[in-house]
Order: structure tokens, then C-alpha cells, then sequence
């Protein structure tokens, strides 16, 4: 996409209602489609289903191609009110749930807020200092996505990269193409690249893991150990394993930390050397064990 069609995109558009409404019908539908497509679980394209980021470049298109800040606030309610209930109706409908009357509620709250929202967020256009301090919120929301989304990335590449990639891109957008002023431009491209390596500092020394257990002794996988075992993963940069003793079930158990996700094998030693060797496909907060 050129430099034009970005620019165009904000503050070239003649948002009309019917173009807004059309444009909320489709954002519902997509969001719906992604949240019961199988193959889209756990990946940058369902994101949108459950986090802010698609959200906030569509709300910040709405505000800058509004003709005044009543049309914007009015707008950017308009659109939540019609583009929310439809992700969950839809799923309802098709899945026979109840979604609506569950999940909805908790984006009522959010839609009320788009008046003030869409209203405070139209004096952006003004290109005036100020204008960068209504932004910098909305940076730093970005910020704690990317910095989530970075470390699903580093834990499971590549899922969740496009959308780690996504709030990089924007967060570099939003000042670029929503003011004018070089000046403004110029801090707010500073601002969002600080966010942006703050963020990425933080992830990187505080690294997303996946703590579980995997055995328990004479459970239902079969396996027989005790402190004398060894445990240990085939594919070590994968995380940890260790044996300890569980006060609750009173019993020895085999339990991980996971710094990867990925498929490796789980090796139990006792001190004769005979090996006991388990397959684990290591998910998102899960995991699938099989016997070798």
C-alpha cells in the first residue's frame, strides 16, 4: 500500500452513515467468522476476537474521518453498537450458544465510552501539541499488546507474529499520518519507538512460560517413579522438567516449565539407566502426551 493510500485513509475518506454502518455490519461478520473458524484458534487472526488492537485502528479511522467532534463521538458509538453485538449473535445463531447474553455485557461498558472517546479523540485533528497527548494512551494500550503478543511469538513462533508485527506498524503510523506539524509528527514517531523498546526490553527479560505438570506417579499415563529418577527433555531449550514430591496428592509428580512451544521427548531415567520415554506436543497452556 503507497503513502497516498495510507494518507487517504486518514482523513481522505467521505464517511457517510451508510458507509459506516456498511463497514460496522462488516467488521462484525469477520470478527464472528474468525472466532468459530478451527484452523484461525491461537493465531493472529482471531486475535481480534479477544484483544484491542484491529479495534483501536478502527475506531482512530473513524475519528479522523469525521467533520466534527459530535459526528465523531456519534460515529465511533454508532459503530460499536452495531459491530459487537453481531461477532456474538452470529456465533449464537450458527453454534446454537449463548454468548450474547454472557460476553456482550462486558463490552457495554467499552461502547458507552466510545462517545467520550470519539468526541476527546477528534481534537487530534487539530495537529496541535495537545493533540500528541491524546494519542500517547492509545500508544502505550498498544504497547502492553505488543509486548503480550511478542512474548506468544518468542513462546510459539510463528503464531501471533502478524499481530506483533500489526502493533509495531500502527503504533509507527498513528503520528506519522494523523498529524501534520513536523514537530508533532517527529515526537510522537519518538514516543511510539520508545514504547515500542521499552516493551520489547521488558518481554525479552521476562520471557512468557508454561508451568504444568506431566506425570503424576501410578497415574493414569502409567509411569512409576520417585526421587531417585531422572527427568529430563530431549530438546532442552524447550524449558524444564524435575520431579518433586506434591503435598496435596501426597505423591512424587513430573512437573515443567516450558519456555517453547513444540514437540520433544520426555525422558524418565531410574538408576538402573532404563528409560521410560514419553512424546509431548507442547501447546498454549496445554500440552499432549503419549507413551513411546
Amino acid at each position: 500500500m503507497s503513502v497516498v493510500r495510507v494518507q487517504k485513509l486518514f482523513g481522505g475518506i467521505n464517511l457517510t452513515w451508510k458507509k459506516l454502518v456498511l463497514f460496522s455490519i462488516l467488521a462484525g461478520v469477520y470478527t464472528a467468522v474468525m472466532a468459530m473458524l478451527p484452523i484461525a484458534k491461537n493465531t493472529s487472526f482471531a486475535d481480534i476476537t479477544i484483544s484491542f488492537e484491529v479495534w483501536i485502528l478502527f475506531g482512530i479511522l473513524i475519528i479522523v474521518n469525521s467533520k466534527s467532534a459530535k459526528d465523531s463521538a456519534l460515529k465511533c458509538f454508532v459503530f460499536f453498537l452495531i459491530s459487537q453485538p453481531l461477532v456474538y449473535l452470529i456465533q449464537d445463531v450458527i453454534n446454537h450458544s449463548n454468548l450474547f447474553l454472557t460476553y456482550y455485557r462486558l463490552w457495554i461498558p467499552w461502547t458507552i465510552c466510545t462517545i467520550p472517546m470519539g468526541f476527546i479523540g477528534y481534537y487530534m485533528k487539530k495537529d496541535k501539541w495537545w493533540g500528541l497527548l491524546i494519542l500517547i494512551p492509545m500508544l502505550i494500550f498498544l504497547g502492553l499488546h505488543y509486548s503480550k503478543f511478542l512474548g506468544e511469538t518468542l513462546y510459539y513462533f510463528p503464531y501471533h507474529l502478524l499481530s506483533t508485527l500489526f502493533c509495531i506498524g500502527t503504533m509507527i503510523i498513528y503520528p506519522i499520518f494523523i498529524f501534520n506539524d513536523k514537530k508533532v509528527k517527529l515526537t510522537g514517531l519518538i514516543t511510539s519507538l520508545i514504547i515500542i523498546i521499552a516493551m520489547s526490553f521488558i518481554t525479552l527479560t521476562n520471557r512468557t512460560t508454561y508451568n504444568t505438570t506431566l506425570l503424576t506417579n501410578a497415574g493414569s499415563m502409567g509411569a512409576v517413579f520417585d526421587s531417585s529418577y531422572k527427568v529430563y527433555l530431549e530438546n532442552e531449550k524447550m524449558g524444564t522438567v524435575y520431579i518433586k514430591y506434591n503435598e496435596g496428592l501426597e505423591d512424587y509428580v513430573v512437573d515443567a516449565e516450558f519456555k517453547k512451544a513444540g514437540k520433544t521427548n520426555l525422558i524418565l531415567e531410574d538408576s538402573n539407566g532404563n528409560k521410560t520415554i514419553y512424546e509431548i506436543d507442547v501447546k498454549t497452556n496445554t500440552y499432549d502426551i503419549v507413551k513411546k
